[in-house]
């Protein structure tokens, strides 16, 4: 199994959105490259923690191919914002493709270009290595499934 951290705004809707591709085996709602320990989602929200809300995937590569899940992260995003999504504005809504294996570096990087021919601004989306991960608070796990009406700046007929 490979494994990658995505950030796209609230991190909801990300999950979701993944649960249903093929090829993804797990997924987990958490905060990705701050710089405190053990964050809550107050926290995240309300200090300066350095924290993106992000979702852990991991993925079979026999199903689904890295450039395959980037090219679906593209489709639920605006790479051209800084710190929004939707009606969410904040640091910890901005977009980030966090790599575990340096192997994976030039697959995302050539993503990146090719996506930038599709904008006039420039494409904001940091990608880093991952240097935390923190697990989100249970409520947030699986929210939009619990929560069908839930809020989510991603267009529902995407999660189909």
């Amino acid at each position: 199994m490979k494994k990658i951290v995505l950030a796209g705004g609230c991190f909801w809707g990300v999950q979701s959105y993944f649960d249903s591709m093929k090829g993804v085996s797990k997924t987990v709602v958490g905060y990705a490259n701050g710089k405190t320990k053990n964050p809550t989602y107050e926290e995240v929200c309300n200090y300066n923690t350095g924290f993106a809300e992000a979702c852990f995937i991991e993925y079979d590569e026999n199903l689904t191919t890295l450039t395959e899940l980037l090219e679906s992260y593209w489709k639920i995003v605006n790479p051209t914002l800084k710190d929004r999504q939707g009606n969410d504005v904040g640091n910890q809504y901005r977009t980030g493709i966090y790599y575990l294996n340096e192997e994976d570096i030039e697959e995302i990087d050539k993503s990146k270009k090719d996506e930038q021919k599709k904008y006039k601004d420039p494409i904001v989306t940091e990608v880093e290595h991952l240097e935390n991960f923190h697990e989100a608070e249970e409520y947030h796990q699986n929210y939009l499934h619990k929560n069908p009406n839930g809020y989510c700046h991603i267009p529902r007929d995407l999660f189909e």
